[in-house]
């Protein structure tokens, strides 16, 4: 069988989870979409629908979205889990929740399928333990739009079967992602722990006075954001000269945050209410209708900076090596 038609299924059809199936809809995978939520049953199709109408205008995909959807089901059943070889939840961040949604797949689908977490919170470790065949249990870690960006973080708990997170490794180029193997379960994993040092540091700086919100984003977009879809940190201290990260890691790590408090800045967003885009109440405020352009503007950066993305791969270095050595030889 083509690992693209592998059957796999998703339980949960909030934001990310709908990204998550036009993702394996792309790929070619027959899809089986659970709804814990009902009202998701009203929504999802749209969404999927939208998410691959954008793809196919943005030249990602060659079909219109029929094509696809003629893979796809969406119920509250879950009994149309059973042929899957993979299933992937992707409801809120609660373990109840989780435990309910792992005996209901569980009842349904194979001992040797694969299931999996997008939980970007809760140990992997943790969660298999609510399950009947810990070893066959791993995380997905997607980022949203999860059909448009190469990022996904493979999991391992404690009791993880290597050998399936190796098969998941594997299947996920098919995805069009650059996966990261996590091979030691940790908290917040390697993306979030990376990013939420970022998150400290920069609340820090505006809290005591030493730059705006505005001007900490503005470091970050034309700082690390100049360079981060081209390279990685360690790459771009070989690309700058090492040495000078060292000389510098002397004088500037004792200062920096680390706190293990959630700042206030942060905390009194969350007291008021904030959300963010989302109640257009955040960091910033936001005007009437401003957090509709910000969403289609965001959406209209991710096909961009795909594209952009797509034209250096982790080997681009490699292959034009190799396309100097054909020529010269």
């Amino acid at each position: 069988m083509d690992p693209r038609e592998i059957p796999v299924g998703i339980v949960g059809l909030g934001l990310m989870g709908c990204s998550i199936v036009t993702c394996l809809l792309i790929a070619g995978h027959p899809v089986a979409a659970i709804a814990p939520v009902s009202v998701d049953l009203l929504t999802a199709e749209k969404r999927i629908r939208e998410h691959l109408l954008n793809a196919w205008q943005n030249g990602i995909i060659e079909n219109e979205p029929e094509f696809y959807l003629k893979n796809l089901i969406i119920t509250e059943d879950y009994d149309v889990l059973y042929p899957c070889k993979l299933v992937n939840e992707c409801t809120i961040e609660n373990i109840d929740i989780k435990a309910s949604v792992y005996k209901k797949v569980e009842a349904v689908i194979a001992a040797d399928a694969i299931l999996s977490s997008n939980t970007s919170a809760i140990p992997i470790s943790q969660l298999q333990k609510l399950t009947n065949h810990p070893e066959r249990f791993l995380g997905l870690h997607w980022t949203e739009p999860a059909h448009t960006t190469r990022f996904l973080e493979i999991i391992c708990g404690d009791d993880t079967d290597i050998e399936k997170a190796e098969f998941v490794y594997g299947l996920s180029h098919w995805w069009g992602k650059e996966p990261i193997l996590v091979r030691k379960d940790i908290a917040g994993f390697i993306t979030n722990r990376l990013m939420y040092a970022m998150y400290r540091e920069a609340i820090s700086l505006v809290e005591n006075g030493y730059a705006t919100i505005e001007d900490v984003d503005r470091s970050c977009r034309n700082n690390a954001g100049y360079f981060m879809t081209f390279v990685g940190v360690f790459r771009w201290m070989d690309l700058t000269g090492v040495p000078a990260y060292h000389t510098v890691m002397k004088n500037l790590l004792p200062t920096l945050n680390n706190s293990t408090e959630v700042p206030e800045l942060i905390d009194k967003v969350v007291r008021e209410g904030g959300k963010g885009i989302l109640n257009s109440h955040g960091f910033y405020e936001y005007e009437p209708g401003e957090k509709e352009v910000w969403e289609e503007t965001f959406k209209e950066f991710t096909y961009e900076i795909r594209e952009l993305a797509l034209k250096y791969p982790a080997d681009v270095v490699k292959r034009r090596l190799a396309e100097k050595n054909n020529v010269s030889s």
